[in-house]
């Protein structure tokens, strides 16, 4: 296959060069032009869920980075880094029947984007991206030992240790939401099991306590639930609702126990909280640091800080998808 950049135009990675950073989503496919600093300066979108067949799809990547520098004058960036479910670090691949992607056989996206566009390309986990994103970007800058921790449709998280990526034997490591802190819970989790954090700390984890919550009481005026959403829950929250608080309060102690687990193997300065549950502020946060205090190990008392991460929220994927160029 003919490259659309011609082998010479990859160039030594460093922090002075643009990179193309893609997030991959069961909806969406953004790509975005990052700069060292941090910046998207531009995003291309395209719709991953129209896609069935990896080969047109990879196709379509390439053309919107080719676009992407054509619009900015570019003829060459530093490389494109990946964040994407299921992805295979050691492989470049991502996995056979990922969930939420239509497209069912392996995806081998590094070697054949990477033959596409004569461009260096580097594949990880979508939680894993978004760590590297807080370590370059974010703040975490000056960091050997953190934690971050994706809230959105599931819970990942990304573990740093002696200024390292921790990807583990099978490059899967961190999925902190699949560690079970109820064994007696009935919430039935996507990997088959039952108790994971990530039915109680993900989008539709705060949605489903929201709605349990409410058939214990009077329900709200004009209650909905099969059109709630977590963002409802959040901006209720914020307002001062009763009920969302207390469905935060309950969010905020699985996630505590949770992390209180992991900083007993891992033993972290913080952990950053990213995704779209963290926008309802302190009243996520507040329980969420009583719990974590009561839950954690008295060596580590007082020795951990929780914060909200410092990348903006809508490039934050983006973003750690770009740091796996800039960080090399």
């Amino acid at each position: 296959m003919q490259p659309i950049f011609p082998i010479t135009h990859i160039i030594t990675l460093d922090m002075n060069n643009l990179a193309i950073g893609i997030d991959i989503g069961g909806t969406n496919t953004d790509i975005g032009l990052v700069n060292p600093d941090g910046k998207v300066l531009q995003h291309k979108i395209l719709k991953t869920w129209d896609y069935v067949d990896h080969r047109p799809y990879i196709l379509d990547i390439a053309e919107a980075i080719t676009a992407l520098l054509r619009e900015n004058g570019l003829t060459e960036v530093a490389g494109v880094g990946i964040g994407a479910p299921n992805a295979h670090f050691d492989t470049g691949c991502i996995g056979a029947n990922t969930a939420n992607l239509r497209m069912k056989e392996e995806i081998p996206l590094c070697e054949k984007l990477g033959a596409m566009l004569g461009l260096p390309v580097t594949l990880s986990n979508d939680a894993d991206a978004a760590a590297l994103g807080e370590h370059i970007y974010g703040g975490a800058k000056l960091m050997q030992h953190f934690v971050t921790i994706t809230l959105g449709t599931g819970v990942g998280s990304g573990i740093f240790v002696d200024g390292r990526l921790i990807h583990g034997h099978s490059c899967m490591a961190g999925e902190l939401g699949h560690a079970i802190v109820d064994p007696h819970s009935d919430r039935l989790c996507s990997c088959g099991r039952k108790g994971c954090l990530e039915m109680y700390a993900s989008a539709r984890g705060i949605c489903q306590t929201y709605k349990e919550l409410a058939a214990k009481g009077d329900l709200p005026d004009n209650f909905n639930g099969s059109e709630l959403t977590c963002k409802d829950v959040g901006e209720m929250a914020v307002a001062g609702d009763a009920l969302a608080l207390k469905t935060y309060e309950v969010t905020a102690y699985w996630l505590a126990i949770g992390m209180a687990n992991a900083a007993s193997f891992c033993s972290p300065e913080t952990f950053f909280l990213m995704g779209g549950p963290t926008r309802a502020g302190e009243a996520l946060l507040q329980p969420l640091r009583r719990y974590f205090a009561e839950n954690l190990l008295y060596i580590y008392k007082d020795r951990i800080s929780i914060q909200l991460s410092e990348l903006q929220a809508n490039d934050v994927a983006v973003l750690g998808a770009a740091a796996l160029i800039h960080l090399k």
